[in-house]
């Protein structure tokens, strides 16, 4: 089997490549089924990277899992809308209560920011609680990225840039999206023409709030792949969909974000509205044609671990 698994081992050759490619799955620690997919995902398929979701219902899993897959590179998967916090509640009264997060939309926060109702002390307690539970569990954290993009959010961002380098953090995801041959993805999926399209504005302001936030980054304290993929498409990320992204990819490092997983009752009960989706990217990620497609297209699959090395900062 191909695997990113034995792919990772021959890193340094890979960063001589002009074109690389992470691989991230995220929600790890959603539940077990998810951590158990993507942990297939990695070591039968072509996923270098898991996005660990601290707060997560199967972190402990997730943590077992990583420990048993030292070539799969882990990122915090910044929560801050959905689900309980890890601190507690009456330490970051401004961001959440007993019930969970105030704020269950990435733009309900951002508006609660604006209006100065979220205090930025308690974005940094709950930002520190679950970097120092990840380190707490002996888990190396290669970057950060957000559930739902939060960490783009211009006062989120600021945050995570001044904190990052105090847990050995060199590394955060752009979010500026490329999304190539959009009609061809609406022409194979008619029936979610909505979806789609509503997740291509999405994405279109997470460009956006990227250039807005960019300048906290200073004199570039965090390294960034070049472009990322996957907004857009989310949910409908499929053979023709991956083979356009590749067909596009330019030099340097380029991130394709997926979310694989099976579906069991754990997975019904979360706030996810991807479900059969899963599965089907699990199987696209864990099936011979990409591997074959990236090695004709002189893809090299590499991991945030690697995104210096790879001179791929900017």
């Amino acid at each position: 089997m191909y695997g990113a698994e034995t792919n990772l081992n021959s890193q340094t050759e890979n960063c001589g490549r002009l074109k690389k490619l992470i691989v991230t799955a995220d929600d790890l620690g959603l539940t077990r089924r998810v951590n158990e997919a993507i942990e297939k995902a990695h070591r039968q398929g072509i996923v270098t990277t898991a996005s660990l979701m601290v707060n997560g219902s199967a972190f402990e899993s997730a943590v077992d899992m990583l420990n048993q897959n030292p070539g799969l590179d882990a990122g915090l998967h910044l929560n801050l809308t959905e689900g309980a916090p890890v601190s507690a509640p009456a330490q970051i009264p401004s961001l959440a209560n007993s019930t969970g997060f105030l704020y269950r939309h990435p733009f309900a926060l951002a508006a609660g920011l604006f209006r100065r109702k979220v205090l930025l002390a308690d974005l940094e307690t709950e930002i520190r609680a679950q970097l120092d539970k990840t380190l707490a569990a002996g888990v190396r954290i290669t970057h950060i990225d957000g559930h739902k993009h939060v960490h783009v959010i211009l006062q989120v961002f600021a945050l995570v840039c001044r904190i990052s380098p105090d847990y050995g953090i060199r590394a955060v995801r752009s979010t500026v999206e490329r999304t190539p041959r959009l009609a061809s993805l609406l022409a194979r999926n008619i029936g979610s023409w909505a979806q789609i399209l509503k997740q291509y504005v999405f994405g279109k302001a997470l460009s956006g709030a990227w250039v807005l936030s960019r300048p906290a980054n200073g004199q570039r304290i965090l390294n960034t792949p070049r472009r990322l993929y996957g907004i857009t498409q989310t949910g409908f990320l499929d053979a023709p969909t991956f083979a356009e992204i590749v067909s596009g990819l330019k030099s340097g490092v380029s991130e394709v974000m997926c979310h694989p997983g099976y579906v069991d009752e754990d997975l019904i009960r979360t706030p996810t509205r991807l479900h059969f989706q899963r599965e089907r990217e699990l199987e696209l990620l864990t099936g011979p044609e990409i591997p074959r497609l990236l090695k004709r297209a002189g893809v090299a699959l590499v991991g945030y671990r690697n995104l210096e090395d790879c001179e791929s900062r900017g």
